[in-house]
């Protein structure tokens, strides 16, 4: 048999899950949740290569080339789920033919099961359609009224959970995706798109196991399997070829986003055990208000401050050492303070994007220092509430982090009340 082609339509941004960094980009086990799913599908020996559909403007992409020894190409997805698929179908090396059978599997379905695969691809091929994995439906299924009220109780038999992989021929997708697009219909999935032309895809039953990562304990779920998994031979060596991998595309992943790319932009490997960061912001107050905002808790105060987010001062310098730990540039970089997107911004949503990036490149805060510099208002009184906001935020101990506060002595922009200062200093270590 040929040679098989996979699409891994990975441009979402996960709204549905939360957070500041897509799904598939998390880290599980010192991998993005992306790493585990490509394992998997290249593991196979006729699985030949991968095409991921990422969005214009992801920061995040670790710049694969290869992955496992096969060939990794990256091409911009669309709006949807159907129209990344198309734009990677596109995309395809021009040896895979129209004929040829091509897998198309979900970027944040880590957990799938080789011998799931084997099956797919074995039974998928002998069927002119194609087949698809899915589970069959065993809960009682239940209809809500408009009240949410129970309003009656579905049949569940001969009801399946489509999953991924899904296989089809590369021209007859082709073809039911555009034509559903052109139809105007949203397609969920690729067997749906076959049905539109009449097709009826072969249902292969998979391991309830292969779940797709749509919340965070389904992440915590995959977190805990990884963790118990037993190895195996080989794995580890896998897993070590696999960090090689990601480290060799760091230093140019995080060029493309750094503000000061260079030699000194590359991340470190597995001996450097910590990255130190340290941020400043300033604002000055305005003419009216009665609080401020420092690190996230409301502060009373006689006016409040000239800002275009909410100028938490706290945060901004935090994400300011956040960002220069990983060489990410300074937070104007990422929230420019011209774009109207972030006009009365919350800064614990700045606090938690940054989290997120480093969270993303393997890296956690160990510990985190701010001084607030200002005659007014008093911050001591507030510490331990900003304390506990970001150390929440930040997902650790509360006695890692440190709000404090001193003055200039009346000396300076701060010294003569017309305006506040914050400095941080962070740790961060390896996740």
């Amino acid at each position: 048999m040929r040679g098989i082609w996979v699409i891994v339509p990975a441009a979402g941004r996960g709204l549905r899950f939360g957070g500041q960094v897509p799904k598939q980009y998390l880290q599980v086990g010192g991998q993005p949740v992306l790493a585990w799913t490509l394992s998997t599908l290249l593991s196979h020996p006729l699985v030949e290569g991968v095409v991921v559909a990422i969005s214009a403007d992801d920061p995040w992409w670790p710049g694969w080339t290869e992955f496992g020894g096969k060939p990794v190409l990256a091409c911009l997805g669309g709006g949807t789920r159907a129209a990344s698929v198309l734009a990677a179908l596109q995309a395809l090396p021009e040896q895979v033919r129209g004929d040829d059978f091509v897998l198309v599997h979900d970027a944040a379905r880590p957990n799938l099961a080789g011998a799931d695969l084997e099956q797919l691809i074995e039974r998928g091929r002998q069927d002119p359609v194609g087949a698809l994995l899915a589970a069959p439906l065993r809960d009682t299924l239940k209809r809500a009224g408009d009240d949410g009220g129970v309003d009656g109780t579905e049949p569940r038999e001969r009801l399946w959970r489509a999953l991924t992989p899904q296989m089809f021929r590369r021209l007859q997708l082709t073809r039911a995706l555009d034509q559903a697009a052109g139809a105007g219909i949203d397609v969920t999935d690729e067997s749906m798109a076959m049905e539109r032309l009449g097709l009826r895809p072969l249902l292969v039953e998979g391991s309830e196991t292969n779940f797709k990562i749509t919340t965070w304990a389904d992440l915590e779920r995959f977190a805990y399997i990884v963790r118990t998994r037993d190895p195996g031979p080989g794995t580890r060596g896998e897993q070590e070829q696999v960090q090689q991998q990601q480290q060799q595309q760091a230093s140019s992943a995080d060029s493309a986003v750094s503000a000061l790319p260079g030699p000194g932009s590359r991340v470190p490997g597995p001996g450097t055990p910590f990255r130190i960061g340290q941020g400043f912001d300033v604002h000055a107050f305005a003419a009216d208000g009665d609080h401020l905002m420092l690190g996230g808790v409301r502060v009373p105060h006689r006016c409040g401050v000239l800002a275009h987010s909410d100028g938490d001062v706290v945060i901004h310098a935090l994400c300011d050492a956040m960002l220069g730990a990983l060489a990410l540039g300074d937070i104007g970089r990422h929230f420019p303070p011209g774009d109207p997107r972030w006009k009365d911004a919350d800064s614990t949503d700045f606090l938690r994007h940054c989290d997120g990036l480093l969270r993303a490149r393997g890296w956690q805060v160990g510990n985190a220092d701010v001084t607030v510099i200002c005659e007014r208002p008093r911050v001591g009184p507030h510490a331990r509430a900003m304390c506990t906001h970001l150390a929440q935020v930040l997902g650790i101990e509360v006695d890692a982090m440190s709000v404090k506060a001193t003055t200039t002595e009346q000396l300076g922009f701060t010294g003569r009340g017309e305006g506040i200062a914050a400095q941080a200093v962070l740790l961060l270590v390896r996740a």
